[in-house]
Formats: structure tokens, sequence, C-alpha cells
């Protein structure tokens, strides 16, 4: 992909260059010794560049009001308090706020969430991707069958993982909703409009939620990312254009992209805490949170952007959504020893540095409870760019990969994701941002079947219901005599697909 934004998404739009890179910074994390809030020294510098922080309490009503206070002393605004998970959005322009708030009894732990101050926003170009030509469509749409819509003959993906024959049984519940945690969703577009739940939707950019109508859009020129991966969950089978995996369920747009395609922690956080306030069942998140790849636990900052995603993942679950994110395109073994992160911070300066997996997360997608999905092509092999790792990724399904790696059947052309883009059209991109709505949508249609599941109950049918896939042949993708990836673990459970290729029919059938 040509620009920037585009590499923060688990998506790779064109079939050349199917790696998406990314990477992280470790800072020595100085420890401090906890003070009372009236020690913070009533004077304080406010000439550094503004910043966004999250500072994270040990919860309690009368902790967040002194933190508050200590807050406003160091030199910070109060942007929006989640006191249900205890994480406090703030702004500051004191070089030393995160240290000095870190020493304040009841912090647990604070840091900021960019290394770019905070600016006016630019308008910046969307995806890349490649369009659905009007003399393929004609062609599809002469091959589709009185069942299919008329793109449908190009979608390889949905016969992989057998979502045709699901939808002979059930299309899921208008009471299932999977929120896409994403750039934003054009609710606008005629395969969209159907299932889209407005009041699940909102713009997250800032850390706080704004729900004026169509805030959760995309701007004109911002990236259709996030409308694409709602099309493969939910597009309504209506007799136009695509169908979804699950395309009787309702889809929201929570909007976490700033226009410079940026997704920070603040955003992220109020993205998932909406989701969980408003009776989400699934969510799905086909990016990182920038500006790291992996976050570190050594180092303060970035610790606590960890722990604030953590405890508002971890809060969308307990109200009952099952979290789905993309395990990333940059052909990493995420269980491996050490890690080279080459790119972050990447909205200033990035530098290169090795990372342990085990203290240097990935998030959302290696967070404890988060279901990570690897991507596979239309062979049924992991993607060339896909991220995988044992005991990391979970799940696969198709993303899509180069069609001179993984050519797919007639009548299908392109190896790639064929889904809704903006201005009501269509487009092919691939990645592991693409594979991941498959399996936000297979687990629309468990929660559609099995209505009163717990999140922890879906995950263990999407599991157990998942088409066991072995690693096979020695992986050598583009026949070079050169082993590209290996992959170690059983037929049922292995690095490159977990626990298998999702079924959608298996989590219609009720047992």
């Amino acid at each position: 992909m040509a620009h920037l934004r585009s590499s923060r998404t688990r998506a790779i739009a064109l079939p050349a260059g199917l790696a998406l890179t990314a990477s992280l910074g470790i800072l020595p994390a100085g420890a401090a010794t906890a003070a009372p809030a009236d020690e913070v020294p009533a004077v304080v510098a406010a000439d550094g560049p503004k910043l966004s922080y999250v500072v994270n309490t040990n919860g309690g009503h009368s902790t967040a009001k002194s933190v508050k206070r200590a807050i406003v002393k160091a030199g910070g605004t109060v942007v929006i308090a989640y006191d249900q998970i205890g994480v406090i959005v703030v702004h500051s322009q004191n070089p030393d706020f995160a240290k000095t708030i870190r020493t304040v009894k009841g912090v647990t732990s604070a840091g900021a969430t960019r290394t770019k101050p905070l600016a006016a926003q630019t308008d910046t170009a969307i995806d890349a991707e490649q369009p659905l030509a009007a003399a393929e469509a004609a062609k599809a749409a002469a091959k589709a069958t009185d069942e299919q819509d008329p793109f449908e003959p190009l979608q390889w993906d949905l016969p992989a993982i057998k979502a045709d024959k699901a939808h002979q049984k059930t299309l899921g519940s208008k009471n299932v909703t999977v929120a896409v945690i994403d750039t934003g969703v054009d609710d606008t577009h005629p395969d969209l409009a159907p299932n889209f739940d407005s009041a699940a939707s909102a713009n997250c950019v800032t850390g706080a939620p704004d729900t004026t109508p169509g805030s959760w859009r995309p701007g004109a020129h911002e990236s259709d990312h996030g409308t694409h991966v709602a099309g493969t969950i939910a597009a309504a089978k209506n007799g136009v254009g695509v169908t979804g995996v699950a395309p009787g369920v309702k889809v929201s747009g929570i909007k976490v992209s700033n226009p410079d395609g940026f997704f920070y922690t603040e955003a992220v956080v109020c993205g998932f805490v909406w989701a969980a306030e408003h009776d989400v069942d699934v969510t799905n998140n086909s990016y990182y949170t920038d500006p790291w790849l992996f976050a570190c636990k050594n180092d303060a900052d970035q610790k606590a952007l960890l722990e604030s995603v953590t405890r508002a993942a971890r809060y969308a679950e307990r109200k009952g959504a099952v979290n789905v994110a993309a395990a990333g395109n940059d052909r990493m073994d995420l269980a491996a020893d050490e890690l080279t992160d080459t790119t972050s911070p990447n909205d200033t300066t990035p530098v290169t540095r090795p990372v342990n997996p085990r203290e240097c997360l990935d998030y959302p997608t290696m967070l404890p409870g988060v279901v990570t999905v690897s991507a596979t092509g239309a062979k049924g092999l992991k993607s060339s760019y896909s991220n995988y790792g044992r005991g990391i990724v979970d799940i696969s399904a198709p993303g899509g990969d180069s069609t001179a790696y993984q050519k797919p059947d007639a009548p299908a052309t392109s190896g790639l994701i064929l889904s809704t883009v903006m201005n009501g059209g269509y487009g092919y991109k691939a990645g592991t941002s693409m594979a991941s709505p498959h399996v936000a949508g297979v687990a629309a249609l468990i929660k559609s079947t099995h209505p009163r599941a717990s999140a922890a109950e879906v995950k263990a049918l999407l599991y157990a219901q998942a088409d066991d896939t072995a690693c096979g042949e020695p992986y050598d993708i583009n026949g070079d005599g050169k082993i590209d990836a290996v992959c170690e673990g059983s037929k049922n459970d292995n690095g490159f697909y977990g626990t298998g290729l999702a079924d959608a029919l298996d989590a219609v059938r009720r047992r």
C-alpha cells in the first residue's frame, strides 16, 4: 500500500508487496514511589508538546476523585474518565506529566499514547484497493444462481468456510450485533444499510464517544478499510452486490482511526467500552494499536497502554462480547523467542530493536481472551504474509493471497477478498484484516444459534467446530526451494491455523 495509514490496519490492498511492517521502541522504565495527591507540585511546566495520556487507577470512587485532582495539579486536563475500568484519558503539555502522576497514590500506571504531539488533523489518502471491474461484475452476475447475490460467484471465501451452505439454514439473527472497531463504516452503502445498527455506533477517535449521526463514517479521503470489513461480516443478502458471512445480523461502526490513519490507545479503549455498554455480541479488530507494533511491559509508557486496552477488552468480554482480532501481516512467528521490530514508534522516528513476544505484545490481538486469527488463501494454505505462532493463533479464515501463490477456482478470478467499499462500490483487499471478519461473522452465527451463550461459550464452540487443518508439506509458498515459515503443532492445534479453519455451517447447527 502506498500510504502510511494502510499499514496501521491488517489489510493489504494489492497482491504485490503483501507484507505490512510496523514496530516499537523500548525505553527504560523508571520506578517511582507513590505519593499522596496533595504532594503533587502546585506549579508545573506547561511548555512541552501537547500529548495524550492514559492514567490507570486501582479503582474505587474515592481513588478516582483524588487521582483526577492530582491530574489537574500535574498540569493535565481530563478528557474522559472510564471509571468502570479505572482508565482516565488526559491531555497535558507538562513534559513530566507521566513521571509525576505515576507517583500518585492509587495510580497503577500512566503513559503517553503517542510520540507525535496532538495537532490539527490532516486530510490523507484512502486505502487503495483493486476495484471490481465492470466486465467482471457483469460476468459474475450472469453466473449467479437465484439464491446468490450478483457478485457472490466471485466470493471463493464463502464456500471455503461453508457459509453458502450455512445460509441455506439461516442468515443469522437481527438480535445479534457485530461492532467493527476500525476506520469507520459507510452505513449508506446499499449492502450495509439494511443491517446497520446506528445505536451501537460512535466515533471514538478523541477517546470520548461522539454519537453525532454519521460520525462513525470515514471522511471523504479516509480509509475504506472498515467498510470492507463490515461487508465481509454482514453485507445483506438482498439481491445486490456481495454477501456477508452472517448476512442477517446487525453490524455497527465504531471509528477509532484518526484522519492520519493512526489507532491510538485512548480511541481503542473508548471503542471497547462503547461496545461493552451497547449490547454488542462480537467485536472485530483488524488493526494494531499505534504507535507501537509491540508494546513492552518493561517500558513505563507502553506498559500503561497495554494495561488500558487489556482492561477495556476484558470489560467488553465480561459484558458478553467476543473480541476477534487479526494476527498481522508481517510474516512473523509470534511465538518466537525474539523478533525484530523496525518501524516503531510509527508516528515520529522509528528505531530498530529486538523484542521478546512474551514481554512485548502486539495488541489487541495478543491480549488474553482475544480470538487471534491468521489468514489463508484460496488453496487453503497460510497466506504468504500472515503472522503465525503456536499458542498465539487461535483459528484461521480466508484473508486472500496473491493469485500467483494461491489461485481460486473458477468462476472466482482473484485470490483476494471481495467486499464493500466507499461510494456504494466493491473492491478486493487481502490481509489478516480480511480473515478476522470471517471469524467474527461465524461467531455471530454461533450467537444467533445459541442466543444465551456467554462469550466464553461462543469461543469454545468456535474452536471446537473449526475444521482441523494440519501443517502439511514444508511451507515454500513461492516455490523457490526456500522454506518461508515453519508450522509447529498437531492437526488440531498448530501455529499456522490454530484450532483450524472457521466453519460457518457447524455454527448454525443446533446440538
